[in-house]
């Protein structure tokens, strides 16, 4: 297995580092900010559950922590596995926020190019709540 081409998306948001964890951590917000998980999720356990364009999906969150660390697990029913960092990092007053975003496997590039586009609106969305 080869590693992964990996782009780091990421957005300055002017608002206290744990404030912006806070919300952004919790999976009954994620609809608000994340259009990926915007038909809500549903909790199983210590799995989320999401509709989404490629059908049901169970999300999988890093315990809650000091860290800003919102890493996160989704299996497709194909039984795909991907892997998401997502951190909030103390910037000054305000704090930055980094997606990992990963080309998977026969990913072109105008689709890679494509998923970042997204994330940035979504991090970009998640920038405008929290600078209310």
């Amino acid at each position: 297995m080869s590693t992964m081409t990996a782009k780091i998306v990421h957005i300055p948001i002017e608002r206290d580092w744990r404030e912006v964890y806070d919300f952004a951590s919790r999976p009954q917000n994620m609809p608000h900010w994340a259009s990926g998980l915007a038909s809500g999720l549903k909790q199983d356990g210590d799995d989320w559950i999401t509709e989404g364009i490629l059908g049901t999906a169970r999300v999988r969150f890093a315990p809650s922590n000091d860290f800003g660390v919102i890493d996160h697990m989704v299996t497709l029913e194909s039984g795909l596995k991907v892997y998401n960092a997502l951190r909030i990092v103390p910037n000054g007053e305000g704090c930055e926020v980094m997606f990992t975003l990963l080309r998977l496997p026969g990913m072109t590039e105008e689709q890679f190019a494509a998923d970042r586009a997204h994330v940035l609106r979504d991090l970009t969305t998640l920038k405008d709540l929290m600078e209310l």
